[in-house]
């Protein structure tokens, strides 16, 4: 596998600063939830879509995309449809900080998928570091949580989308082995976008009739937390693994936490300046102590792109 030529990790700190403006963009838009989801997606397909024609051979990678990559990637679309949905939609019956909280909490359930689908063996000081960050997500929603009532609804979504969002970069730690960053997140978001449609036109919520303000915020949603986030953490994940992209992940409450502050006059608690803290240090010994994933170490057994085209 060819060496990367940006520092993985200096693009996950890029990454988790762009994905920090998502909850605040999302508060700020008045549109439904499954809106708000929806154009984003659709935005970032239409923002990647002239990489197809300036990037040489995309077209011709897509097109020889195999059964088993079409139905893997399609797959990776649900999940990201799903994740954005669940998250959202929790964003309208929790605070910022509990929802933001239990969504990156997707570290818990990477180390399971990374250990069954990868074999990924995790060092005692990595898995120390992560619990150390996970930790800090709760000090800093501790105060925050609500016991009962629709806020307790809206916690479970978030936890879902945790959930979803993890498979959403279990099978982009495998894809992205064969398939160029330009290739997979145009497609991946493409498919997504077709989900997210779908999902509104059978439940009826209407596509357009926004004010301009929304779709300021769905087109800022697309530009930042998406192209500027999920894309560069589909990039870094050719070179590290999906449990060191979700416990980087882990910094976005921090980030939150304090654009929330300057934008939404959110006020910041001791109790997040502490969460903050230690969820730093728990990355940092995380990332110290784990190694990345290998090009090429996938087990075959589980998943082969060795089929022919379709």
């Amino acid at each position: 596998m060819n060496r990367p030529s940006f520092p993985p990790y200096l693009a996950l700190l890029i990454g988790v600063i762009a994905i920090s403006t998502s909850a605040i963009f999302v508060k700020l838009s008045a549109a439904p939830a499954p809106i708000i989801a929806t154009y984003r997606l659709v935005f970032s397909a239409l923002l990647t879509l002239p990489f197809l024609f300036w990037t040489r051979g995309v077209g011709q990678e897509i097109a020889r995309m195999t059964k088993r990559q079409w139905l893997l990637v399609t797959c990776s679309g649900a999940f990201l449809a799903s994740h954005f949905l669940l998250w959202f939609e929790s964003l309208q019956y929790t605070s910022v900080a509990s929802s933001t909280v239990l969504v990156t909490l997707q570290p818990l359930f990477a180390f399971i998928g990374g250990y069954f689908l990868f074999q990924e063996r995790l060092r005692l000081l990595a898995i120390s570091g992560g619990v150390l960050a996970i930790a800090g997500s709760f000090i800093i929603g501790w105060g925050d949580f609500q016991v009962g009532g629709m806020a307790l609804w809206g916690d479970v979504l978030a936890l879902l989308g945790a959930m979803t969002v993890t498979g959403y970069f279990l099978i982009g730690q495998y894809v992205r082995q064969a398939m160029s960053l330009t290739a997979y997140t145009l497609v991946v978001y493409t498919i997504t976008s077709l989900f997210l449609v779908a999902y509104d036109l059978v439940l009826g919520y209407p596509l357009v009739g926004y004010p301009a303000a929304d779709w300021g915020w769905f087109f800022c949603l697309a530009l930042f937390p998406t192209l500027l986030g999920h894309s560069i953490f589909n990039w870094a994940i050719k070179w590290l693994s999906a449990s060191t992209i979700s416990m980087s992940i882990l910094g976005e409450p921090v980030g939150t936490a304090i654009l929330a502050y300057f934008i939404l006059g959110e006020v910041l608690t001791i109790p997040q300046w502490i969460g903050g803290g230690v969820i730093l240090l728990g990355i940092f010994i995380f990332i110290r102590y784990n190694q990345p994933v290998k090009g090429g170490e996938v087990d075959g057994s589980v998943l082969s792109t060795t089929e022919k085209p379709a």
